[in-house]
């Protein structure tokens, strides 16, 4: 395929892939993020059990992970891309029926498990259909769903909730299913061999080591803006719903604009120290809500730490490549292994600070532990490349 057709095939698997991550990450998971305060307040769960339906997302996306790779070897990554976009629509439908804390578990579970395949298969299914020369774009194009899905989530959320929460889980159901309608077909009916050979090992090195464990403590900084932001300031703060939603939309546009500020950064300053620097930015952003509530402050914090969400990808994917260089196979393992890490970190932040949430933690030591995990990270990469003597 050449031409015109190339161009156009290019644009549709793009499409499709920008559709998934926005389904399976912007809705699947952060849709819930505005909706954790009304579940409260309207008496579908107390507080303590909403805390622990958003970490069920969060566990299934790391079993998603985990799975994809086979599951697309077995079944092919386009059959599983739709299956898993359309349990997502199977699952927001599913959350309009309140029967019971079981029943929400099992579905938000199942809508994280399609998220985290949708994450690890969508970009590379797509971009082996791009010229090289378009790869770059495309690959922030499919990523930007995230963000887009966030700013949906932030706008869309608020106003279905005027409706009542059913009305709400069925209108995020309904657009699931047109976006999901609208990357059917785009899929690519072909894909590249797979390799007959097994898999290689990933490598190891203690650069790389540290670099598994500092991405996982990093998933472990997210967590509190990426499941409590929304109900810090509607509760916590006393300032409602909407004043919530309002900072989850500054959220997801940072999360639009992060992927391409982080890799302008890299190009400009090397991976390394690009990753570092996000690090101390994300610090300090998760930080801020322990020490202040002035509104200003916590636009700084929401939109920092809403680019550093899909962000911090790109630059720890270069950073992969850096200390796995001229080893495209080796680099891929390397790359799964940091997407496991990324995803055990979410689930034990998630479940470690839901179960301080529950037992009636202040909102203020949510944010000081994920500011903790954040600088923890730092310190290690510091201290691996120190011992090993690497360039930065």
């Amino acid at each position: 395929m050449s031409g015109p057709d190339a161009r156009v095939h290019a644009w549709r698997v793009t499409l499709a892939g920008l559709c998934a991550t926005l389904v399976g990450i912007g809705l699947a998971r952060f849709a819930y993020t505005p909706l954790l305060p009304a579940l409260i307040t309207e008496g579908w769960f107390p507080a303590s059990q909403a805390a622990y339906l958003g970490a069920a997302n969060l566990a299934g996306y790391l079993a998603g992970a985990l799975s994809a790779r086979r599951l697309a070897r077995s079944g092919g990554a386009p059959r599983v891309l739709r299956g898993m976009m359309a349990l997502v629509t199977a699952a927001f439908f599913a959350c309009a029926l309140p029967l019971s804390f079981a029943w929400f578990f099992l579905w938000r579970f199942a809508s994280g498990v399609a998220g985290g395949a949708l994450m690890v298969l969508a970009a590379p299914t797509v971009l082996p259909h791009v010229s090289a020369a378009r790869r770059g774009l495309a690959g922030g194009a499919v990523f930007t769903g995230v963000g887009l899905g966030i700013m949906a989530s932030g706008t869309v959320v608020p106003l279905l909730l005027q409706a009542g929460l059913v009305q709400t889980w069925c209108g995020l159901g309904v657009l699931s299913l047109l976006l999901t309608a609208l990357a059917w077909g785009g899929w690519p009916v072909r894909e590249p061999a797979a390799p007959t050979r097994a898999l290689p090992r990933p490598p190891a090195g203690g650069a790389l080591l540290a670099l598994y464990v500092a991405y996982a403590l990093n998933a472990t900084g997210l967590v509190p803006h990426m499941v409590f932001l929304v109900d810090f300031v509607a509760r916590g703060l006393g300032q409602g719903i909407h004043a919530g939603a309002r900072y989850w939309v500054l959220f997801g546009l940072g999360a639009v604009a992060g992927p391409v500020l982080a890799g302008a950064l890299a190009d400009r300053v090397g991976f390394g120290p690009a990753m570092r620097l996000a690090l101390v930015v994300q610090a300090v952003a998760v930080a801020l809500p322990t020490v202040t509530a002035d509104a200003l402050w916590l636009v700084v914090s929401s939109l920092a730490v809403g680019a550093a969400v899909p962000g911090i990808v790109p630059l720890v994917l270069g950073r992969v490549h850096e200390l796995v260089p001229d080893d495209a196979e080796r680099q891929r393992a390397a790359w799964s292994v940091t997407t496991m890490a990324f995803a055990l970190g979410q689930a034990a932040g998630a479940y470690g600070l839901s179960f301080l949430f529950a037992s009636g933690r202040r909102y203020t030591t949510l944010f000081a532990v994920g500011a903790a995990a954040l600088t923890l990270a730092l310190a290690i990469d510091l201290g691996a490349r120190l011992a090993g003597r690497r360039p930065i």
